[in-house]
């Protein structure tokens, strides 16, 4: 095995060798697809057969696939295969409201997965010397199990201590030696907060890479983390609907997260006016229990131009800019919060910690951000409300809109274990 690559075939083949994969697993795809109740029919409809593919462009003929379409077919409409022989294990989504995306996988999709995230894993520099503690949590939510699965493929001592529990975290951080961490962005630096309020120096463990993932966040708040840790923080992409962690994740250039084309068909539908910026879509190419045909993720992203450094030849998407079902229109203006955290994690003396509170005062849209001070805060009021005034100035500057800003004391704002919950939307008819 090459000491770059995990499979050096695969990641550095070439594009017209890659394309030629990608066609002859959309054809097989199709004609497994076509045995799930929800695919017959819309294929019936569309006279769509793996026969009617006969260049990756030909995609278009196939109508999208959307998370309503999911639950509507809810549990098991989409599913292609026998489950009775072949299906081993059901993954639903994190969402706490209304039916859950589910998914089914035959033990070939799980082997897939499993070294789909080996390969990423091996990217970032990670070995079967490392040990790697996975806190994400377990159970039908696919970071926990499907990290853990990734990194025993590779051989690495995994950890397994699962979501929440700081002072647990960090004494295995410390006891075991962890030399690898993966964690949600905004929880990596509640745990950095934490190891410093134990007393110990965050830069001082044993700690060296870090996966982020699982919700957007900005170049800023991951050197943020690389600062306050003492790591290198990659950036990881996934999604239960396309199995969870491993599908797409940046080398070590960081610079954008190569996409696995082996194993998905990227799409970017409804690009913005300069035509990059569009939805994410996503179609899998080696799933055989429920593969998912132009699925809407709703995450808006870019392809990046031009050939990465590290040699592989998967095409490059850029950070997500949030969910198109994340963003909020006040006063007639777009606003999606990775925007505000980009201008807040630019002050030291701002904490981690940020609420965008949306409500209605006087028949008004009133947009209010509050966001906890930071250790190195001054309680000199002149100084506050200069620091106050300057980040409401950028603000606007950024958003096209004026925001209430509070600084508030350190702790006072929920602290979520899990995804941060980032914007209350209170308004009148909302």
């Amino acid at each position: 095995m090459n000491n770059k690559y995990w499979e050096e075939d695969i990641e550095t083949m070439s594009r017209e060798k890659l394309q030629e994969l990608q066609l002859q697993r959309l054809k097989k795809t199709i004609n497994i697809a076509a045995n799930s109740p929800y695919y017959k029919k819309v294929f019936q409809e569309h006279n769509i057969t793996a026969d009617s593919i006969q260049n990756l462009e030909d995609i278009r003929k196939i109508p999208f696939t959307t998370k309503a379409d999911m639950r509507a077919t809810y549990p098991f409409g989409l599913v292609s295969g026998n489950m009775q022989e072949d299906g081993v294990r059901i993954h639903s989504s994190s969402g706490t409201t209304g039916t859950p995306t589910l998914i089914v996988h035959s033990q070939h999709d799980l082997d897939s997965w499993a070294n789909l995230v080996a390969r990423c894993l091996y990217m970032v520099g990670i070995r079967k010397t490392d040990v790697f503690q996975n806190s994400s949590g377990y159970g039908m939510f696919t970071g926990g199990l499907g990290f853990q699965y990734g990194a025993e493929r590779l051989g690495a001592l995994t950890v397994p201590a699962a979501a929440g529990n700081s002072k647990r975290q960090i004494k295995f951080i410390t006891d075991f030696k962890t030399t690898a961490l993966h964690a949600i962005p905004s929880y990596a630096i509640r745990l950095a907060e934490v190891i410093q309020e134990e007393g110990i120096d965050p830069t001082s463990t044993s700690l060296k890479t870090l996966v982020i993932g699982a919700e957007p966040h900005t170049d800023e708040q991951r050197k943020k983390i690389e600062r306050m840790l003492g790591v290198k923080a990659y950036n990881s992409f996934g999604m239960t609907e396309m199995n969870g962690p491993g599908v797409a994740f940046e080398c070590q250039e960081q610079n954008g997260m190569h996409f696995w084309e082996d194993c998905y068909l990227v799409e970017i539908i409804d690009p913005d006016p300069d035509g990059e910026i569009g939805e994410l879509v996503l179609t899998t190419l080696d799933r055989e229990m429920m593969p998912l045909l132009r699925y809407r993720t709703r995450d808006l992203t870019r392809i990046l131009p031009g050939e990465c450094p590290c040699g592989r030849t998967h095409l490059r998407i850029d950070r997500i800019k949030g969910r198109s079902d994340d963003m909020f229109i006040i006063k007639g203006v777009n606003i999606f919060p990775m925007q505000v955290e980009k201008i807040l994690v630019q002050f030291p003396q701002l904490g981690s910690n940020y609420l965008i509170t949306l409500e209605t005062v006087n028949n008004q849209d009133e947009m209010i951000v509050e966001v906890e001070l930071s250790d190195l805060s001054t309680d000199n009021y002149i100084e506050l409300e200069k620091i106050r005034k300057e980040i409401t100035r950028q603000l606007k500057d950024e958003i096209l809109v004026t925001p209430k800003l509070k600084l508030v004391k350190k702790g006072s704002l929920p602290q979520s274990e899990g995804k941060a919950v980032r914007v209350k939307d209170l308004r009148q008819n909302h």
